[in-house]
């Protein structure tokens, strides 16, 4: 088993004092120049308790093992000069901040339970986050290059035990056409004017910015906390940002324009590059005329597959308007493998409207238009879905799952090429072990007998 460090060890090292009254630090074990310490066993300990795994005993030498085989890439990244950008180092950093921040409640929680000020605590650990991109890097450059031939594939699949090999569950794939209204000219200028409204209350009569935001923004995750937003300069949209580097503590800025919509904004605290404000957001709405046109367009199509006038693939590119499908057959993507097939448990997460749409029907028939709102896009339109393919559970087989076989092969083999690669540079690297943990089951031999 291989351990995902998903965090930053110190961070997670500094949680210790609230799970163990008192921790006797030691060297575990060595690479190179770069120590293990028992503290870090026992953070990467209570990550694993989090994440719902079982604490055996043998997880304090899988532990070791793992981190002695990220320092073993981290060295040979060095010796490569493998290089990550100050952005990639600044992007992980705040995604792990972002992470604590919502376990923790709030940044400001964030400073008070560490002590420190968000710029400190970047400061303290930006050389960890860099070590831990680099160790990726190198492994990915292990492996980036990897690929398996036909041959290769049904070697693997037909050297697995019979009782090895895994039951498939049903899948699924969609494709769909979407009609979204247009959002005019007028449309557009209706929010505009509704929100300048909403900043004289604020900045002539002095109105609540924050009771104004719960009342009126358009912004799920901020409107219900008075539109309060804390960020870093790079996380939000750069319209936002330019107007939050423009004001002082207390302004209002003038209604602006994003990708999202319509906003205002009120700084109410910026050190460096961090800054917390209030806002507002509102989306411009189509008015009703609109939706009904756009249901009127799916009905028509509707008809017209239904009569067989038309071919799904012709349909898609004449009265479909999504970007993200209609030039793919309107093919639904599954953001959470990135594939065209969809498991029972992804859908409930991503889409369950589609489900309830397709239960019912057979594989190539097609839904009723209804209406549907696209949540990462924050769009209201109507669609049609047609259920492209359902499969029954079964045994895997190189007919019906051979992309699920490829990528199994593919993924053995990167294991052996690491593994070839680690135990050659094991022979050349400086590594001590504590006594303690010698007779540890490593999968490499790190100590020669």
């Amino acid at each position: 088993m291989k351990l995902i460090l998903t965090f930053s060890l110190a961070l997670f090292s500094l949680n210790l004092s609230f799970s163990q009254e008192k921790v006797i630090d030691k060297i575990v074990a060595q690479v190179g120049d770069n120590i293990i310490l028992l503290s870090d066993v026992q953070a990467q300990k209570i990550q694993a308790l989090q994440a719902g795994m079982d604490l055996s005993p043998a997880l304090d030498c899988q532990i070791i093992e793992e981190l002695m085989f990220q320092y073993l890439l981290l060295n040979q990244a060095q010796l490569d000069s493998i290089i990550v950008s100050d952005s990639q180092v600044d992007a992980e950093m705040e995604s792990k901040l972002r992470a604590i921040e919502q376990q923790i409640g709030s940044r400001e929680k964030l400073e008070e339970f560490y002590g420190k000020s968000v710029s400190q605590i970047k400061r303290e650990f930006r050389p960890i986050i860099k070590d831990q991109l680099l160790s990726k890097e190198m492994e990915r450059q292990l492996t980036g290059e990897v690929s398996v031939t036909p041959r290769e594939v049904e070697k693997f699949f037909n050297s697995m035990p019979a009782d090895s090999i895994p039951l498939i569950s049903s899948q699924l794939s969609f494709q769909q056409i979407v009609s979204y209204p247009e959002i005019t000219a007028a449309d557009k200028k209706r929010s505009y004017d509704e929100l300048a409204e909403i900043r004289k209350v604020i900045v002539r009569d002095g109105k609540s910015f924050a009771t104004q935001a719960r009342i009126h923004s358009m912004d799920p995750g901020s409107a219900k906390e008075g539109g309060k937003i804390s960020a870093t300069r790079g996380m939000m949209v750069p319209a936002f940002e330019a107007a939050v580097f423009n004001l002082e503590v207390g302004d209002v800025s003038e209604v602006f324009e994003s990708t999202y919509g319509y906003h205002i904004l009120t700084l109410v605290d910026r050190k460096g590059e961090n800054y917390t404000v209030r806002h507002i957001l509102l989306i411009p709405n189509f008015d009703n005329s609109a939706l009904e046109k756009a249901a009127k367009s799916l009905d028509s199509c509707y008809q017209l597959l239904k009569s067989n006038e038309v071919t799904w693939n012709e349909a898609v590119l004449t009265f479909s308007n999504d970007k993200a499908t209609k030039q793919n057959q309107g093919i639904i993507t599954n953001p959470i493998t990135g594939e065209q097939t969809w498991s029972m448990e992804d859908l409930s997460q991503v889409d369950q409207q589609i489900y309830l749409l397709t239960d019912q029907l057979e594989k190539g028939e097609v839904s009723q238009p209804n209406l549907y709102t696209n949540l990462i896009e924050r769009n209201q339109g109507v669609r049609i879905v047609r259920l492209k393919d359902r499969t029954t559970p079964h045994r895997a087989n190189l007919n019906d799952d051979y992309a699920l076989i490829q990528r199994a092969a593919m993924n053995q083999k990167r294991v052996l090429i690491v593994q070839e690669w680690t135990q050659a540079k094991i022979k050349n690297a400086y590594v001590k072990i504590d006594d303690e943990y010698k007779n540890c089951d490593f999968r490499n031999e790190w100590i020669s007998q």
